[in-house]
């Protein structure tokens, strides 16, 4: 493969709020059948990234960026073309996608709907983007899907846990990779039950977002079907940086288990006052206090450092799977950047490729022809094991990684250990459980 530069057409940071309504800056040629938003009539493609570049998921957004763009430059045909080597699908040859060459532009969601839709209108009015992605938050994924739903692109989530996402607020024009909290809750409670036991009674300090309230509400559901009691569930304002005040109470509460259902910034402030607190070193109801994160990343294991160890959580991937797509990713990311990618990165890279593959199976950068392509798609060779693309709901299923902070690593990448890797049967439900309607794709023509 040939080394092809990057083009990145400048940075986008917009605080501003979207309209109501999207202009369709669709183009129209004579040898279209159908014309939709953004048809690339010369030798390039525009993709847009969209990511959280401050906020308090700035840690994710930056190594999901580099995900990014390393993948637009394995598909351009440059370095050692990564994932491209052990994807099951073989319709990419590093020439592009549809042998037009891969260009991006980049939005900073700052972790805020507004913010992250306004980015998004722009990268699809001004720059011609023909497909939009990325993300850190749920109800960014949520209201940035639902634009592009509007504007006739396809909408590939990065980082988006809630359960909404492709639940009630499913598009047919959207996509994700990702877990969910459901995912989660069904991962973790029979490792909890066999190491905690089933008589606990358990304590929610939770993100005041959908995020925070569908994976209390999985794990809850989850634990309570064990046995466990929730005593108290307490909802935290995202940005909220001292968790003191809402640390004390669970003190006084009865509770022997704290479930934080923080992600990024906000987790690694909470388990910190929580440490702070000394609730790690209590004994309570007979029991020694154990503190719970439903969804881990090694970059807050980084954050939190020694308060992590012997923590369990759950992760949609992880930098230590020697699967052979894992390893092709983590040799590519590392001799560019240096260390390990995220599961945040690993996720971002992937819906990358999973969109330059359906087009190329398609034959089209329609974004009908293109969900044609992805629902019910079923590949292997991206980490994870064999996945499926469920058409029902546009939910990728895969098996979970349960996770814990390791009480000895070995170097500062060498925080969470894999305790258990759920098969994807145990995770998957009926897709009618979480409601919404996917609708019909639009081209936007």
């Amino acid at each position: 493969m040939s080394k092809t530069n990057l083009t990145r057409r400048g940075v986008l940071k917009s605080g501003a709020v979207a309209g109501a309504g999207v202009a369709l800056p669709t183009i129209f040629t004579a040898s279209s059948a159908a014309a939709y938003t953004n048809e690339p009539t010369g030798g390039s493609v525009t993709l847009g990234f969209n990511v959280p570049q401050t906020g308090p998921y700035a840690d994710e957004g930056a190594d999901e960026l580099r995900a990014y763009e390393l993948a637009v430059e394995h598909l351009n045909g440059g370095g050692d073309g990564g994932m491209l080597n052990t994807f099951s699908s073989k319709a990419l040859q590093g020439n592009g996608i549809l042998g037009k060459k891969v260009e991006f532009v980049t939005g900073d969601t700052q972790t805020k709907s507004d913010a992250a839709r306004a980015s998004a209108k722009s990268m699809i009015e001004k720059d011609g983007a023909v497909m939009i992605t990325g993300g850190s938050s749920s109800g960014v994924a949520v209201a940035v899907q639902a634009l592009c739903q509007e504007a006739g692109v396809i909408f590939m989530a990065g980082l988006t846990h809630s359960n909404d996402t492709t639940g009630k607020d499913k598009r047919a024009n959207g996509f994700r990779h990702f877990f969910n909290s459901y995912m989660s809750g069904a991962a973790l409670a029979p490792i909890l039950a066999n190491n905690y036991g089933k008589d606990r009674k358990a304590y929610h300090l939770t993100a005041d977002y959908n995020w925070g309230y569908t994976t209390e509400e999985a794990v809850r559901t989850s634990t309570e079907a064990m046995g466990w009691e929730t005593v108290a569930a307490v909802k935290t304002p995202l940005t909220q940086t001292d968790f003191s005040s809402y640390i004390a109470p669970v003190l006084q509460s009865g509770a022997d288990v704290l479930v934080l259902n923080h992600y990024g910034g906000n987790m690694v402030n909470s388990l910190t006052n929580a440490v702070q607190f000394g609730l790690r070193e209590k004994q309570i109801n007979g029991h020694n206090f154990e503190i719970i994160v439903p969804l881990f990343s090694r970059l807050m294991a980084r954050g939190a450092g020694e308060n992590i160890k012997g923590i369990f959580g759950s992760a949609n991937w992880h930098w230590s799977l020697q699967d052979e797509g894992s390893k092709a990713f983590v040799k590519s990311f590392g001799t560019k950047y240096g260390f390990p990618p995220s599961q945040a990165a690993h996720t971002c890279y992937v819906q990358t490729l999973l969109y330059a593959d359906a087009c190329e199976r398609a034959g089209t950068f329609n974004p009908c022809g293109v969900v044609e392509a992805l629902e019910d798609f079923e590949f292997d060779g991206l980490g994870n094991g064999k996945t499926l693309y469920r058409g029902s709901d546009h939910q990728c299923f895969k098996d979970v990684l349960v996770v814990k902070g390791k009480e000895n690593p070995t170097s500062e990448f060498d925080l969470l250990e894999i305790v258990e890797v759920t098969p994807r049967g145990q995770v998957e439900y009926d897709a009618s459980i979480f409601g919404g309607e996917l609708g019909s794709c639009n081209a936007g023509a």
